[in-house]
């Protein structure tokens, strides 16, 4: 027998070896407790004093770490301390305690074992290498490796299965809660506000709304000697360590700077499920399409506003130019375009006479290409979009005393349809196209067409049919929703209502308020403002009022 032929020392140098991962916390009762680090400690112990020809060499505990792999440290200080010649002995309390992947378990006992010599026993299996006859070691064995790989495989699917569940619930379920976040005391799945990080948060939005780059910002935070999540974390007492390397004292960067303006966790959002394990044995994770990510709206206090977060991830396309040490980033970087190519206009800066007077160009123009240079004063530009600001801010204040009037009015949002030339428009060109599907039988019976091209044309005009019917749906849908919930359960009308006070355009109320510049030769400038289809709709509400008020009084009258 091979055994007999084995070496066997008169006393064995044992690794006691202990294991216990989160899987085997969660399965609760009885199970649970004897699985048990102490549990397993305690017994081991016992076992070796009832051996003559053994005694401990030290104890190797891997609490926290699944069975599903060998890539544990002590396991693997474990193998170190083999190799040196210090331990021949290896004692666990089960098969499932020195792992549940049952090839690489059946390798390191029946193969890697043997070969160096080392004795290995599972007490509750009662397996002893030493004393084991051929079947225990080519059958007994394997099986129980087997099943044991079974029951991890069955538990990282049950695993997988519970936490889709909460997800989709809302509930968070990563290690730990994202900057700015802590998990709630109460309910770890819940995220509550940490003031301190929020504030940075906001600081961060605010500083990308106010036109630095994410270079910028990180350098902002590191010359304040504001702690990075990473350090901010372990200076709470978390064992916190993200997937980047990085040095010994972590600083902010432009990657977490965009990692943290696009993360919809700050607007109350819980998206999770952006990755996944390529498999219960691998570690390794995979990025999942974005439509497989779960997402749920509302579950937690929000600390950036929807408004200032949708103008962050805008302003995001561009980013603004800013020098790392700038104190005043460009003012209109990221808004202002050439009316001609649509490329960026460039800020250059003059000085005459003590005085340096700032003024934007054709970035096309200015690197020798074919465009003009439609070069216009900073100063000037500042007055013109101000003043075209006020105007629209002017609308929406008298939009509300519209809408006030027309609710005494009891006028609905189907009366005032008829008045919006851009859903006539539509409803036009969509009465055009369902004519043309109409008459296309006709057109086949008498020859004109093909029925190929019937066909063609048929599914063509059907298409455009639907599309039209779509964009005069939604048309509706914004009269509607404007009756019923008000412009300002769109718009964050305080935001516009600073123009009315202000005398200087700042950079906020610009991001707030605007979404392109386009500059033409001889100072000509075309102004995007946000919420233009909202805007077109108060001009028709308007327009509805100023014609059936007089009409309305009378009745009242």
């Amino acid at each position: 027998m091979e055994q007999m032929q084995m070496n066997m020392p008169d006393i064995y140098d044992a690794a006691l070896y202990l294991r216990l991962s989160k899987d085997d916390m969660e399965e609760g009762g009885a199970k649970s407790e004897s699985n048990s680090i102490a549990n397993q400690r305690e017994l081991l112990r016992s076992f070796v004093k009832s051996q003559p020809d053994i005694q401990i060499f030290d104890i190797y505990v891997d609490d926290g770490y699944s069975g599903g792999n060998f890539d544990r440290p002590e396991f693997k200080r474990m193998t170190t301390d083999i190799e040196a010649g210090k331990v021949n002995c290896v004692i666990v309390k089960d098969l499932s305690r020195f792992g549940r992947e049952y090839i690489e378990a059946g390798r390191w006992i029946e193969k890697t074992y043997p070969a160096l010599n080392v004795r290995f026993i599972s007490v509750t299996d009662q397996f002893d290498s030493k004393t084991a006859d051929f079947s225990e070691k080519s059958f007994v064995v394997p099986i129980k490796n087997f099943v044991n790989e079974s029951y991890c495989r069955d538990i990282s699917g049950k695993v997988r299965s519970h936490q889709k569940i909460k997800r989709e619930k809302g509930e968070f379920i990563g290690a730990f809660a994202p900057y700015g976040y802590c998990k709630d005391p109460e309910n770890k799945n819940c995220l509550v506000i940490d003031s301190y990080a929020a504030d940075i948060v906001r600081k961060i939005f605010s500083w990308k709304i106010d036109g630095f780059s994410l270079g910028a910002i990180a350098e902002k935070l590191n010359v304040r000697h504001v702690q990075s999540p990473k350090e901010y974390k372990k200076a709470n007492g978390e064992n916190y360590n993200s997937g980047f390397h990085s040095s010994d004292t972590p600083k902010w960067s432009a990657v977490q700077i965009k990692r943290i303006l696009t993360n919809e966790v700050y607007i109350g959002n819980m998206v999770q499920g952006k990755q996944e394990r390529i498999s219960y044995k691998v570690k390794q994770r995979l990025d999942k399409p974005e439509s497989e990510w779960v997402k749920v709206e509302n579950t937690h206090s929000a600390i950036i506003r929807q408004n200032d977060f949708d103008v962050v991830q805008k302003l995001l396309q561009y980013d603004g130019r800013a020098s790392k040490t700038s104190d005043s980033a460009n003012f209109f970087s990221g808004f202002v375009f050439c009316g001609d190519c649509k490329t960026p206009m460039i800020r250059r800066v003059n000085q005459y006479k003590g005085k340096k007077k700032a003024f934007y160009i054709c970035q096309t123009k200015n690197k020798g290409g074919d465009c003009t240079r439609h070069s216009i004063p900073e100063e000037v530009l500042k007055r013109i979009v101000l003043k075209e600001i006020q105007a629209y801010t002017a609308l929406f204040v008298d939009y509300q005393m519209i809408m006030e009037e027309l609710c005494e009015m009891q006028v609905s949002y189907d009366q005032v349809i008829g008045y919006d030339t851009q859903i006539s428009k539509l409803q036009e060109e969509y009465n055009r196209y369902y004519s043309l599907k109409a008459s296309l039988g006709d057109d086949l019976k008498e020859g004109l067409i093909s029925k190929e091209e019937f066909d063609d044309f048929r599914e063509s005009y059907g298409r455009k049919c639907e599309e039209l019917e779509q964009m005069i749906e939604n048309q509706k849908k914004l009269v509607k929703q404007m009756f019923e919930g008000g412009v300002s359960a769109t718009v964050q009308l305080e935001d516009w209502k600073k123009s009315l006070e202000i005398k200087e355009l700042d950079r906020t109320l610009l991001a707030l308020t605007v979404d392109k510049i386009y500059i033409y030769e001889n100072k000509q400038i075309k102004i995007h403002i946000r919420y233009q289809d909202m805007i077109e709709k108060m001009k028709v509400i308007r327009r509805f009022y100023a014609e059936h008020r007089t009409e309305y009084r009378k009745e009242v009258g």
